[in-house]
């Protein structure tokens, strides 16, 4: 998903039967609000017609809010640019334990995905970092934006006997909360990993970056080979650190108490 202040045109908003009257963008670049349905503009086709069969896949999964896909008239997700999906209320809070739960109730709705072929052309520094947690692939990192650490954890690394699966590699900060309601899902970022990964990765970023409390970590330990998995997460944001050109101190010092907590566990 990538933000505009571009006003979708006249002609979108009638393939997807909705009226541009009174349409706002929404907070974080999710797009435009136009009654019950978002309008959002999309520049990687591939992957934008992924994500709508994806997220009509796991549509009714139970205890969430997925934001389902529209199609325009003609039957098309794609329209001159434009995707569009049922409106999902909330925002992102600060809700640790709601979201790994969230994460492992929607892991349960994507067994049996397909892996999506465009993972494998994936070079960006997320990809590449996650490849280096699961050692598949073995980079120079920077010692002093995390890849001492990234070194001295490796080494405690063992075998995940757990198939691999369609996982969102990204909810710490995207799924939203409206009360009581059920939490929501609006985007996906994919990997092919175990199930729980999905679940370890926003563990270590509530703790690393969102304030969450020690014990969260410990409070999860029922999930399989959840140490194993917690390790491969900081390793993924350790490497990624020290890849991205606009990380900071700050960053590294939430991920090295995270680091510590994940210590104790392998």
């Amino acid at each position: 998903m990538v933000p505009s202040a571009e006003r979708p045109p006249e002609h979108v908003g009638a393939a997807f039967g909705v009226s541009l009257s009174g349409a706002r963008p929404l907070p974080g670049g999710r797009g435009w609000l136009c009654g019950q349905v978002v309008l959002s503009p999309v520049t990687d086709r591939a992957r934008a017609v992924w994500l709508a069969g994806t997220l009509a896949a796991v549509g009714a999964a139970p205890d969430l809010r997925v934001a389902r896909p529209v199609r325009a008239t003609d039957g098309r997700w794609l329209i001159a640019g434009w995707r569009a999906s049922q409106y999902v209320s909330g925002a992102p809070a600060h809700r640790p334990d709601d979201t790994v739960l969230a994460a492992v109730r929607l892991h349960q709705a994507t067994v049996g995905l397909p892996r999506p072929d465009f993972l494998s052309r994936h070079t960006d520094s997320s990809a590449e970092a996650e490849r280096a947690a699961w050692g598949e692939r073995e980079l120079e990192l920077d010692e002093h934006k995390g890849g001492r650490w990234f070194e001295v954890l490796a080494g405690a690394r063992k075998p995940v006997p757990e198939p691999d699966q369609l996982v969102h590699r990204e909810l710490f900060g995207t799924v939203l909360f409206d009360g009581d309601a059920p939490p929501g899902i609006v985007d996906f970022t994919p990997c092919y990993r175990p199930a729980d990964w999905g679940a370890a990765v926003a563990a270590i970023d509530a703790l690393a970056w969102g304030g969450a409390d020690p014990g969260l970590l410990r409070r999860w330990t029922h999930l399989p080979h959840w140490p194993q998995l917690l390790l491969r997460a900081v390793l993924f944001r350790l490497a990624h650190n020290a890849l991205d050109p606009r990380s900071t101190r700050e960053s590294l010092d939430g991920l090295l108490g995270a680091v510590r907590q994940v210590s104790d566990l392998v």
